[in-house]
């Protein structure tokens, strides 16, 4: 069993720090940090737009977060918001610089997820995915309810 834990935790570890170190070379040239190519990526999705807390749970990142980082994007012209009285309700949207550099972004994370997943077959990856998500919402769970007393 230790065996195990050790395994998943120490490849985890490991893909964390690569893709990080590889966001954060690519993030660079747009003067931002690694974890906001996930806010590029996901408003490209969205080109009507979605306010910071739509973000904020697409992204699964702490609402405080997801506002320094718009408060950011639109100093540096990547993202517009609508008019409204309240900042955090208000609709923000990429500008055609923002499109840009998130369409850019997003072909970098396909090349980089293409390259990690290098030797590994169609059906393994479904495999893998699936399994992964599993792990995710099983973890989700003991995260929120605790570990049982054996």
């Amino acid at each position: 069993m230790v065996d195990r834990f050790e395994r998943f935790s120490f490849a985890i570890s490991e893909i964390y720090r690569h893709w990080h170190r590889i966001a954060s070379e690519e993030m660079e040239k747009y003067g931002l940090k690694g974890p906001h190519v996930v806010y590029f990526i996901t408003m490209l999705r969205f080109p009507q737009g979605l306010t910071s807390a739509q973000l904020s749970e697409l992204c699964s990142r702490d609402k405080a977060d997801v506002s320094r980082a718009m408060a950011l994007f639109e100093e540096k012209g990547f993202v517009k918001r609508s008019d409204s009285d309240n900042r955090y309700r208000a609709v923000l949207t990429l500008t055609k610089e923002g499109r840009e550099a998130a369409q850019k972004l997003s072909q970098r994370a396909s090349l980089a997820v293409e390259k990690g997943g290098g030797g590994i077959s169609k059906e393994e990856r479904e495999i893998f995915y699936a399994t992964l998500e599993t792990i995710a919402v099983n973890l989700r769970s003991v995260s929120e309810e605790g570990l049982p007393n054996k």
